[in-house]
Parts: C-alpha cells; sequence; structure tokens
C-alpha cells in the first residue's frame, strides 16, 4: 500500500507522518514538497530506519505534472498542503495557488489515474465563519459564511467544493478546528493576526497529535474494514472534544499562566477584534472520534507539554508584566494585521469588519471593567449570561436547516425545494432520484445558475454566491433575502448594514456602502 502525503512539513503535516509510519502494512510513502522547504530533509532525519519507504517529489501543487507523478499508483491521498494565516494575509496570490488551484489539479490528477486512490482531504471550521455566544454549536450542514477579507477562508472554500463537485469514487472532507502545535506561541508574536481572535468566539481545540493519530486510525481502520457506508463520501468536523471548548480569552488566559499572568495583564479590550473571525463548538464532533478514537490530549495537556518543555517561560514569571507587554505584545500594533495598525492609518474597510464602526472600536477604550466577557457571565450588552450552561451540548441552540439533517440521506425534492426558497433561490431540477450525489442544477437570488449534488448543499451547507469566485463578500446584501444565512449572519451584524466588502487587484481591503 502507498500513500502520498502534501503538506508534510506542517505542524499538521509532521504529527501525521509520526503517527501513519507505525502503520506495518504501508509499504511506501510519496511527499510533495516545495523546493526552497529545507525542513523535510530535518524532518526525515528521525526516520532514518525506514528511509527507503520515502521517495520525495519536489514540486508544487499548482502543477498538473506534479500531481500525476505524486498520485499515480497510490492508494490514499492525503491532502494536508495549506497556506494559512499569517502566510495568507502577507501571501494572498499563494493561498490561491495552493489552496485553490492547487487543490483543482490535484483532485484532477486524481479524476485521471485508471486507479483511482481515495482523497482525504483536510478543510477548515474558517468556512464556517464568526460566531458568538447567539449560536456557539454547529455541524456540518450549517451555512458556509466566510468572514471578509479571510482569503484563507475564500480559497479553502472554492478548493473543498473542488472536491465534493468531482468524479473521484472515493473521499472524504475533514474540517480541521482550531489546533494546538508546538509553534503555535512562536508563530503568534510574529504578526498581528492573534488581535483577530475575539475574546468571546467560541473555539474548539484539537492538538495537532491528536489530528495526526486521527489520519493514522483512518487509514489503520479502512484497511480491516469497509467503510463506505460510515465514512467516505462524508464530511465531517474534526473536533478536540468537550472539554475542548473555550473562549478565545481562556485561550489567551491558559496560555499567559506559563508566564505567571493571565489575559488582562497583557491585553486590553481594544486590543482583539470583536467580530469578524471564525471558530464554534462542533455539536458533530464525537462523530468522527466515534469511529476512529482518537480524542486523546486536552488543552491543559497541551499547556503543561509546553511548560515541560519549554522551562524557559518560568524565567517570564520575574519579567515585569509591562515589559513583556510593551515589548511582546504593543511592538505587534505595527503590524498591518493590527486593528491599533488599521485604526491608525483609517482603514475603513477593517475597521468596519471587524469593529461595525469607528465608534465602536474607540469605545472599547482599555477598563476590563467595562467589558462585557462571556467567562464572567456577561452578553455582549453585559447581561447576565450563564456561561458554563452555554457550554453544555444539551443546551446546544441549532439553526433551522429547513429539512430533517440528521434524515440527509433520504432527503426528499421537496426538502431541496424548500432549502432552495429558503436561500431565496429556486432548485431548476425536476427529476431527483433520491441519489444525493446526483448533480442537480440550482439558481442564487441573484439568478445565477449552478450545478451541484444534494450532499453539497443539504449535508455540507454550500450555497453558491460571489466569494465563489471572486474575493468579494455580499453577506450583508445577501442576508437580506436568504433565511439561512440571516440565522447566523445577524448574530453578529445589523440587518441596517449595507457593505460589500472586496479586495482589488492588489489585494486591498475595499468597502462599498450598497443602498
Amino acid at each position: 500500500m502507498q500513500v502520498a502525503i502534501t503538506g508534510i512539513t506542517g505542524n499538521m503535516g509532521q504529527a501525521t507522518l509520526e503517527q501513519v509510519v507505525k502503520l506495518d502494512f504501508i509499504n511506501g510513502f510519496k511527499f510533495l514538497v516545495l523546493p526552497k522547504d529545507k525542513r523535510i530533509k530535518k524532518i526525515l532525519k528521525r526516520y532514518k530506519k525506514i528511509s527507503n519507504k520515502f521517495e520525495i517529489i519536489y514540486g508544487n501543487l499548482a502543477d498538473s505534472e506534479i500531481c500525476e507523478k505524486l498520485v499515480q499508483g497510490c492508494d490514499y491521498v492525503i491532502n494536508l498542503a495549506a497556506v494559512i494565516p499569517p502566510h495568507s494575509d502577507q501571501f494572498p496570490e499563494k493561498a490561491v495557488e495552493c489552496n485553490q488551484i492547487g487543490v483543482d489539479k490535484l483532485v484532477s490528477a486524481i479524476e485521471n489515474q485508471d486507479k483511482q486512490p481515495k482523497l482525504i482531504h483536510i478543510s477548515t471550521v474558517a468556512l464556517y465563519g464568526n460566531r458568538n455566544y447567539k449560536h456557539p454549536w454547529g455541524q456540518v450542514g450549517d451555512p458556509l459564511l466566510i468572514s471578509p477579507f479571510d482569503i484563507y477562508s475564500a480559497t479553502k472554500l472554492r478548493g473543498e467544493f473542488r472536491v465534493l463537485e468531482s468524479n473521484i469514487k472515493t473521499w472524504v472532507v475533514l474540517r480541521q478546528t482550531a489546533m494546538l502545535h508546538k509553534n503555535m506561541l512562536s508563530d503568534n508574536i510574529s504578526d498581528g493576526l492573534m488581535f483577530h481572535t475575539c475574546f468571546n468566539t467560541p473555539l474548539e481545540w484539537a492538538t495537532a497529535h491528536d489530528s495526526g493519530l486521527l489520519i493514522a486510525n483512518i487509514l489503520k481502520k479502512d484497511n480491516e474494514e469497509d467503510l463506505s457506508k460510515t465514512f467516505w463520501k462524508k464530511c465531517f468536523n474534526i473536533g478536540g472534544g468537550l472539554y475542548n471548548c473555550i473562549t478565545g480569552y481562556d485561550t489567551l488566559n491558559d496560555g499567559f499562566k506559563l508566564i505567571g499572568g493571565s489575559a488582562k495583564d497583557f491585553f486590553k479590550p481594544n486590543y482583539n477584534a470583536i467580530r469578524n473571525f471564525h471558530g464554534m463548538w462542533f455539536y458533530d464532533g464525537n462523530l468522527l472520534n466515534r469511529l476512529f478514537d482518537y480524542q486523546k490530549q486536552t488543552t491543559q495537556m497541551y499547556w503543561q507539554e509546553i511548560a515541560e518543555n519549554h522551562r524557559y517561560y518560568s524565567i517570564a514569571k520575574i519579567v515585569p508584566k509591562w515589559l513583556i507587554s510593551t515589548f511582546v505584545i504593543k511592538r505587534l500594533f505595527k503590524s498591518k494585521n493590527s486593528p491599533a495598525y488599521w485604526y491608525k492609518h483609517n482603514d475603513e474597510a477593517k475597521i468596519k469588519a471587524y469593529f461595525k464602526d469607528y465608534s465602536i472600536y474607540k469605545d472599547l477604550g482599555k477598563d476590563w471593567s467595562k467589558f462585557n466577557l462571556l467567562v464572567e457571565n456577561k452578553d455582549d450588552k453585559g447581561m447576565y449570561i450563564d456561561y458554563q450552561s452555554l457550554r453544555d451540548i444539551k443546551n446546544a441552540k441549532l439553526i433551522d436547516y429547513k429539512y430533517d439533517i440528521e434524515n440527509y440521506e433520504n432527503i426528499t425534492l421537496k426538502d431541496l425545494q424548500n432549502i432552495a426558497i429558503a436561500h431565496g433561490g429556486k432548485l431548476l431540477s425536476k427529476d431527483y432520484n433520491g441519489n444525493i450525489y446526483q448533480k442537480l442544477e440550482w439558481e442564487t437570488q441573484d439568478g445565477e445558475k449552478f450545478l451541484a449534488s444534494a450532499f453539497t448543499i443539504a449535508k455540507a451547507g454550500h450555497w453558491y454566491n460571489i466569494v465563489y469566485k471572486e474575493n468579494v463578500w455580499d453577506f450583508d446584501r445577501l442576508a437580506k433575502n436568504d433565511k439561512i444565512y440571516a440565522q447566523i449572519w445577524y448574530d453578529s451584524h445589523d440587518n441596517n448594514e449595507n457593505n460589500r466588502y472586496y479586495f482589488d487587484e492588489k489585494y486591498n481591503a475595499q468597502i462599498t456602502k450598497l443602498d
């Protein structure tokens, strides 16, 4: 059995390699590595005893010939490759090249094989867009409302759609949640990206170890039994477990405990965005775990491991907190990815996307006693809300999907018509035969026609709009006539907002006020 893996030098890639090399039934690996990525040699030094199993293919995922070479003769292709934030923000063209064009080329290469390998495609929680306390719980099938100016999400959305609508016979899409990895702290003090994390955003964390274990367990179990009815040709959320469902503030707080402080010691309320991020708690996060038993580590275990492996963090406990705040945190205000930078340089598009208005950003101030934290049982209006009760999955409030989402395999023509109507559009096809993978013709509220299967629309949550082809986020307008979008979009936006967010040809953030 031969396995091809893309993105092997990334955090999930390395964790996956560490787990899958233990599988004795795999006799060969192919790794697609960018020519300039020197990390691969260091990584493979750890596996000298089995180096004869490795074949390195240098090249670009967006190269058709390279993809053909990679997948030829393989039984599985595991696509972990992605340009993620902050690199996707800094180099948006590379995000397009890898996450969108690269996936298209990879899918085409698999489609062209006489004997097609099985594809495991890693997608992302970022597709769901911004969440808050009003709908912190979600599942596969929720609308995909990617946050304005998140080119990572836009390209991953297009890549995932390509996989779902492909002619690959055996595939699975796995939407990865926020991931804790060994480089997390260093990665987040080089850019203003950390300021995008809303303090009250619901975040479910999984560790890189558990994510890698999942992939290994998939290969192992698929080698032992038939998973065609339970796993393949479906879409799942990769969750970390109920004990890893916290908030952005909790996450920062846990991290700063390493140096004897709290989030309030190093951050102020006006440092971070109040919307336009991504993250939620997975209502269906147990589905994958029941199949593959991979959820082993908690966030507390992760932070303990970081503390044990990086003793120098304890030294920071004796350093005055204001020094750390000044020279580690505040220095990032100069980053173009920082709200402080947007405000200073009058970046109206970013300020409105992440704060709604300049006045709201200014009113946040620096006084924590005036900021409403979910972990302190306050909603965004300062009213009491039971945070622990909100975290209880038994109290999860899900949206109206306009059909029985738990019974999607028996979805009817009428169900599909109702979904289209709720989106403000139409189902044009009249001959649905009950096959959820049958290609159907749909029409959007703007009169644009597109093809997609019943599975892609009903169960995977896709609905075609302009962001599928252009870097334009038009959800303020679309949500006014889309009852499915509206249920989530108006949790953090007002229905009187009429902004169209978009990138110009140089990826500068722009905003247009609609009539």
